[in-house]
């Protein structure tokens, strides 16, 4: 007789994200709400920039429980989202940052032409041509052209303190993290770092350089990144106070 052989119960593929949009105060906002195994409560939290939810509930809650605990929170997700203005400012007179200096939007009327940055009467001006609706992308465009030209100068820098080399340096749009490193050496930055002080933008490129040595958050972690970037302390701050509202900014 052969013994019987024991099967694993096979492990449940988990279920789909669900996908709303849910109506806080007449502002429509973008809900991803996903069950989770391990979850004994609901969770909601609001993405970084004020743009999206996200809730996290336990597997197999019923709708109504998950429809009861969003109209609770109604008067929760109105206050923290106050902070967050709608109006992106992004037009002829409006304002934007550019490492850390706020400069006035001035569009020049041509449908062509550069986006370039000029001193009027002494203040910091950004020009930018085509037509009024296309403002932001324009602007967009102009910022991940100056955050790659920094990020890539610094990363290069500091890799070379440390003698790691780079295998690439991307520039992306992410809510969930400001940088990552790949085990291959692959760097990636949110591009909008680059409204931040020089300081700040520093210790980016700095913090991903050091995970080229160490692809964790210890101790010898932050040693390396605070020997790279003195300041990083101070840099840390900033983000956590002024970050969302970079990611805040809708520039399409």
């Amino acid at each position: 007789m052969f013994p019987l052989l024991k099967t694993r119960p096979k492990a449940r593929k988990p279920a789909p994200p669900e996908m709303r949009t849910l109506d806080v105060a007449g502002r429509l906002m973008p809900l991803t709400i996903k069950q989770h195994d391990q979850a004994t409560r609901i969770t909601l939290r609001i993405e970084p920039g004020g743009r999206a939810l996200k809730m996290t509930v336990p597997r197999g809650l019923a709708a109504h429980e998950v429809n009861a605990f969003l109209d609770r929170h109604q008067g929760w997700l109105l206050t923290k989202l106050a902070k967050f203005s709608t109006d992106t400012g992004l037009r002829d007179g409006g304002e934007i940052l550019l490492r850390g200096v706020s400069h006035r939007i001035e569009h020049t009327g041509s449908l062509r032409g550069l986006t370039e940055v000029v001193s009027v009467e002494g203040s910091p001006v950004l020009r930018v041509s085509g037509l009024p609706e296309h403002v932001g992308r324009r602007i967009a465009a102009f910022l991940k052209k100056e955050a790659r030209a920094d990020l890539e100068r610094l990363a290069v820098m500091h890799a070379a303190t440390i003698r790691a080399p780079i295998r690439s340096i991307s520039m992306k749009d992410t809510r969930s993290r400001w940088g990552s490193c790949s085990s291959q050496g692959n760097l990636s930055f949110s591009w909008r770092i680059v409204m931040a002080p020089p300081s700040v933008i520093d210790y980016l490129a700095a913090h991903e350089v050091a995970h080229l040595k160490e692809m964790n958050h210890g101790p010898r972690f932050w040693a390396l990144c605070k020997k790279l970037c003195p300041g990083m302390e101070d840099a840390k701050s900033w983000l956590k106070r002024h970050g969302s509202q970079l990611h805040a900014i809708d520039f399409d």
